[in-house]
């Protein structure tokens, strides 16, 4: 069975799940050769008794259009992590987990997956794409930022933190690193 590169994207309103929620989430499923097989995207009602960190509300604050994207047709956790399994299930390969940074997006994903379906399509792993980008720039972790990362490696793709672009631009970027990780 082939890999599939699924590349997700969260908007949270704190920075850890459980006492903070995951507003919106979205995943690109990318082949190895960058087609699009697909794409999920959901805006969530918050987590019963959790409450919005005050910093990251800040940051909200800054980005109206974001805030007022992820706010649109939520739905229940419960019932959007089981149709993301079915989602997922129904790929025609393997789920890869991808982000940027992975460890929080997948914090994210895994708890909520866990919690509301109990159990994980991808396992308990996920793939990293600035510790990706670390190896192929030979460089300290933290000048492996985009902002240190070659153009070439960028489609002309938004990142809005609107959930499902991000993911469909970190997916993108993942591909072309890849696709020169092989040559």
């Amino acid at each position: 069975m082939i890999e599939l590169y699924i590349s997700t994207d969260v908007e949270v309103d704190g920075p850890i799940p459980g006492p903070h929620s995951m507003l919106s989430f979205a995943s690109a499923a990318y082949g190895a050769d960058k087609t699009l097989m697909g794409t999920f995207s959901a805006n969530l009602d918050p987590l019963p008794g959790a409450t919005g960190h005050p910093d990251t509300l800040a940051w909200w604050e800054k980005h109206p259009e974001a805030w007022a994207a992820c706010q649109l047709d939520r739905r229940r956790p419960e019932e959007a992590m089981v149709a993301y399994v079915a989602w997922l299930e129904g790929l025609p390969g393997r789920p890869v987990f991808v982000g940027y940074p992975a460890a929080f997006d997948f914090m994210f994903v895994y708890w909520y997956l866990m919690r509301f379906v109990g159990r994980s399509p991808f396992s308990f792993s996920a793939l990293d794409i600035k510790t990706m980008a670390m190896l192929m720039l030979k460089q300290d972790y933290h000048r492996s930022t985009k902002k240190h990362m070659p153009k070439r490696w960028f489609d002309a793709l938004p990142h809005s933190h609107v959930a499902l672009d991000d993911a469909l631009e970190q997916g993108a970027l993942f591909c072309n690193m890849l696709a020169e990780a092989r040559r």
